[in-house]
């Protein structure tokens, strides 16, 4: 929804940090040179942001608009990732107790077992020998 309000912003909550530059650089240099100078208001209120709307061209605002969807759209397929990379991550059980594991740690932080295949376990193994 960030980016509804401005393209990019939605890349910057996820810190897709080169994206958000991307889509905002989009935006603002599409609205500096599709947007007459003459239709931007000296000041930003509501009303004359309505009125500057009001006063560009149709296809100047399909254009806008068609970055600003397809930014949310981007935004969205990023979070959507990396939600189904985080959720293999967090599926994973602890052999030893069951318990949801932390794919960052090589040992289960609830039993602190070694998990298998990794040099946690084979440095276990190799002092068990």
């Amino acid at each position: 929804m960030l980016a509804l309000f401005q393209p990019g912003l939605g890349h910057v909550y996820l810190r897709e940090w080169l994206r958000a530059l991307v889509w905002f650089f989009l935006y603002v240099t599409s609205f500096t040179w599709l947007v007459d100078a003459e239709t931007v208001p000296e000041s930003f209120s509501l009303d004359a942001y309505v009125g500057m709307v009001e006063a560009m061209p149709v296809g100047v605002k399909l254009a806008l608009l068609s970055i600003t969807v397809f930014g949310m759209l981007d935004a969205y397929w990023m979070a959507k990732q990396r939600n189904r990379a985080s959720a293999v991550d967090e599926g994973t059980t602890c052999p030893n107790c069951g318990k949801d594991l932390d794919g960052d740690l090589e040992f289960c932080h609830w039993c602190t077992e070694p998990l298998p295949g990794t040099e946690a376990a084979e440095d276990d193994a190799d002092v068990d020998a």
